[in-house]
């Protein structure tokens, strides 16, 4: 049964407990016919997938503050026995005008494995969704799982799975596609100014690969990007082979966009943003395989949408945007790691493909034309569709890993990688452009494989200490946030990314424990993992078909046309979403005539009763603001889910700044 389609209220039976509880009383969503009184509301918050046993556990309650003053709760397994009963705990802030106070459930005591809901008591009714409490493994497996599920769907080529949303074969124009000179926008990067795309006499196969999000374009810098949490990810999770073999399909792509004869990296396959006389991947709603079927001649505005133009860097032999290099470096070396025990011949290969795209790296702080400090960083055409600031994180990355593959395959040139990542990482350290870990900032990853780069040493004045510092000042940020929102949210949720950068925190805290032992932000981690899972104001999680509660409308075309519209198909299980976003960029939703109407979950407006702190969530089609998925956010939270799953964070650490 889709939970979202049918709510049903439930009488306290051991044969109901299996039924989902969706009326406002219960888990708090505001379907229509609802009689419930505004002063009595109340809503009850829980990571809908569950608990580790013995991390730190938190549950949130919201309502009216006489409501929930006196309110007790108790915790019913799955044969409604009553396993824990307590009082709320002391109000964490105000929410919103329909549910001004926010009070916490603490569940840390609750580590016997199983299935349990929340149950209100006093002065307060209501039921929460169901979660489990089980080890770390036993719950995040499953998820990364999911996870490359979603990356399978987004298989583009002749190499696609058919898989539960039936995608087959797509752009296999791509496998001699034109290489074209670099569009001109306008200054926001609504509009191509150029009349016509100018070719540069070069084809090139970029055929395979991702679909970026919902929709079909490929891109270098973000598909490197996940590639490389893939990558990451099996050393903590190798038995999970589709996780290998998703990773190998990444890597394979982005090896057709490094030629390594003229020296070209290439930046993008498709164009998003064009004019009347270009159309682009944005201007159809459709199946990614009916793009093959198109008939189509040069100077057909539909000419780029069935062969789409490639766009380089830089041109051949010239320096490449550092972020791009530095990125794509270590995900060659990467893979020279990976295959390193194997097949060493295979690995050094990689290295060197690694030092190759590394060496033209576009570091000259010289002003002028192209990349580099203070020049225009390439990530995308139109550069707006993924803006990036730093570039020194990149290629400490890059220098980091490339010394690591040197050491396994005992090239002499490890020594030269190590300074060089140091000196990046010093010169990151002292920018002002620090971030956390996203899309556009890749320092969380960079500092830990830096530090076994280093080993105890200092190189170029950096060493250990300087790295961890860092990682804290990214966690802390996230903490002081959290101190200050009544769901203890590490992220901003009010811009767009709220759910990936949680994940990134989740992510770089996972990461932090693992190097150093310290385990002071561990339930920090556990709460933001929690509020992207279910324990948010919305009470749904953000990764479609986890929990009871989740995006059900995602703009996504494949998932849209072929998928859950009507709640009667398959879902695209284990995708990302974006997550709330600000209200007022949530005026307008996009619109396609070949767009199937979503019913699959609530109305439109049937969140708004959540909505609070200048943040909106929209779960529907048009709403690309908050489900759209992507592949940065959903390896994120692979990468996040992962590092969790080997349960090595110090669960159930309460005491430090991670509190």
């Amino acid at each position: 049964m889709n939970p979202l389609r049918k709510p049903r209220l439930l009488v306290g039976t051991a044969a109901g407990l299996g039924t989902l509880l969706l009326a406002v009383t219960l888990h708090g969503l505001p379907y229509g016919g609802d009689t419930t009184p505004a002063s009595t509301k109340v809503a009850i918050r829980v990571d809908q997938v569950g608990y580790v046993r013995g991390e730190a556990k938190q549950a949130y309650v919201m309502g009216p503050s006489a409501v929930l003053a006196e309110a007790r709760f108790k915790v019913v397994d799955a044969k409604d026995k009553v396993v824990a009963a307590g009082r709320l705990g002391t109000a964490t802030g105000r929410w919103n005008a329909k549910y001004p106070s926010v009070r916490t459930v603490d569940l840390s005591a609750l580590n016997t494995p199983g299935t349990y809901r929340i149950v209100l008591t006093g002065t307060a009714a209501g039921r929460s969704p169901a979660f489990r409490i089980a080890d770390a493994d036993e719950l995040m497996t499953p998820l990364v799982r999911d996870n490359v599920r979603f990356l399978q769907a987004q298989r583009d080529g002749a190499g696609v799975l058919p898989g539960a949303l039936r995608h087959g074969p797509s752009h296999l124009a791509d496998e001699d596609a034109t290489v074209y000179a670099d569009p001109e926008y306008d200054e926001e990067g609504n509009e191509l100014l150029d009349e016509q795309l100018t070719p540069t006499g070069d084809q090139v196969d970029v055929s395979g690969g991702w679909f970026d999000a919902g929709d079909f374009l490929k891109f270098t810098g973000t598909t490197s990007y996940s590639v490389a949490e893939l990558l990451l990810a099996q050393r903590d999770l190798p038995d999970v082979t589709e996780l290998s073999d998703e990773a190998s399909h990444g890597l394979d792509w982005i090896d057709k966009m490094w030629d390594g004869d003229s020296e070209t990296l290439y930046a993008q396959v498709g164009i998003g943003a064009g004019n009347d006389a270009v159309r682009t991947d944005h201007d159809v709603w459709r199946l990614p395989e009916a793009d093959d079927r198109l008939d189509v001649s040069p100077g057909d505005p539909d000419y780029t949408i069935k062969h789409r133009p490639v766009f380089r860097a830089a041109d051949p032999g010239e320096p490449i945007s550092p972020n791009l290099a530095g990125r794509v470096a270590a995900v060659f070396a990467l893979a020279a790691q990976r295959a390193a025990d194997t097949d060493p011949e295979e690995a050094q290969d990689w290295l060197d493909k690694a030092a190759a795209v590394y060496d033209l790296a576009d570091t000259d702080p010289d002003p002028g034309p192209g990349p580099g400090p203070g020049k225009p960083l390439v990530t995308a055409f139109p550069d707006t569709f993924y803006p990036e600031d730093s570039w020194q994180d990149d290629m400490e990355f890059g220098g980091a890993e490339l010394a690591l593959a040197a050491r396994e395959l005992g090239d002499d040139r490890e020594g030269d990688w190590a300074g060089a990542a140091a000196g990046w990482a010093g010169d990151y350290l002292d920018s002002d452009v620090k971030g956390t870990l996203n899309v556009a900032d890749v320092s969380a990853l960079a500092h830990v494989d830096l530090t076994t780069v280093l080993d105890g040493t200092r190189t170029n004045g950096i060493g250990a200490e300087e790295l961890y510092e860092d990682l804290r000042r990214q966690l802390d940020d996230g903490v002081a946030r959290a101190e200050h929102d009544p769901f203890g949210a590490g992220a901003v949720y009010d811009d767009f990314d709220a759910v990936p950068h949680t994940f990134g925190l989740v992510a770089t805290a996972r990461l932090y424990a693992k190097a150093t032992g310290d385990t002071r932000y561990a339930a920090f981690a556990g709460r933001q993992r929690g509020w992207a899972l279910g324990a948010n104001p919305w009470g749904t999680s953000f990764v479609i078909g986890a929990g009871e509660v989740y995006p059900h409308c995602p703009e996504h075309q494949l998932a849209n046309l072929r998928g859950s519209h009507d709640g009667k198909g398959a879902i695209l299980r284990g995708a990302v979403v974006n997550g709330p976003n600000a209200a007022a960029k949530l005026e307008e939703l996009n619109g396609f005539p070949t767009m199937k109407k979503c019913t699959a979950a609530p109305p439109t407006g049937a969140w708004t009763d959540f909505d609070g702190k200048g943040a909106r969530y929209v779960d529907d089609v048009g709403a690309w603001q908050t489900v759209e998925p992507a592949l940065d956010f959903t390896t994120t939270a692979l990468l996040a889910l992962a590092l969790t799953a080997q349960g090595d964070g110090g669960e159930g650490g309460e005491g430090g700044e991670g509190q």
